[in-house]
Parts: C-alpha cells; structure tokens; sequence
C-alpha cells in the first residue's frame, strides 16, 4: 500500500493484478486499485475532477482526466473518509500511475490540488 498526505487530505492506494480479465498473449493486462482518501481538514470537501498520469513500460504515456471517480463527486466531511475501486489497463506486466485530485473546500468555495501517490501495477511473478 502507497499512502500521502496532501493540503491536508491523505490518500491510500492499494493495487492488485487482475489475472481473470488479463490476456497476456494479446498484450492485455488488467490491474484494480482501491483508493482511500481521508479529509483531516476542519471543512467539508469535495473531489471534484481527477487527472492520472499513467505510464505503461510497453507504450506511450497517456493522461486521463475528469470530472469526480466513478461517476461521483463525493463530499467528504471532516474526519471522514471515501473510498472507491477501479481499473486501469495496460499493454505490458508492469506500469505506474500517479495523480492530482481537483478538491473544493465546500466552506469557502476555493479550489485546491490533492496529490495521488506514484504506486506501481506488476503482476506478481515480476516480484521473485
């Protein structure tokens, strides 16, 4: 597990390979990751947009955004917490992502950037 704090909100990630949904003969590999995300702010927040930067060690480095994850824009109170599941596919057996999470402090209306930790996606074997 990768964990970061950032403008007062800590972000866990916790990742897995998805052999099921995998097809390494057809360069196909399916990772999940689970995300934690902890507001230790004294305000409300909202996740209001995403941006990955993933990096895939067989092709170009792609760029992902928009609006909330998983269809969702969560508020998040003070000392409360979201979490949410998701996937990412890749060409080769390992990759990276990291990210910045768009947040509004729902008090004051203001904008502020979170940071999603670098957390890398292998499949198992890569490990030994």
């Amino acid at each position: 597990m990768v964990t970061a704090i950032s403008a007062g909100v800590k972000i866990s990630v916790d990742c897995q390979f998805e052999s099921k949904f995998s097809n390494p003969e057809n360069n196909l590999y399916m990772f999940s990751y689970h995300i934690k995300i902890e507001n230790r702010n004294a305000f409300t927040v909202r996740l209001e947009r995403r941006k990955w930067h993933i990096t895939d060690s067989a092709a170009p480095a792609r760029t992902v955004e928009g609006e909330g994850v998983v269809g969702k824009q969560p508020l998040i109170p003070p000392g409360g917490t979201y979490t949410y599941r998701s996937s990412c596919d890749f060409s080769a057996d390992t990759g990276c992502m990291n990210g910045v999470y768009l947040m509004r402090n729902v008090s004051t209306n203001a904008l502020f950037e979170v940071e999603v930790p670098s957390f890398m996606l292998m499949v198992p074997h890569k490990l030994n």
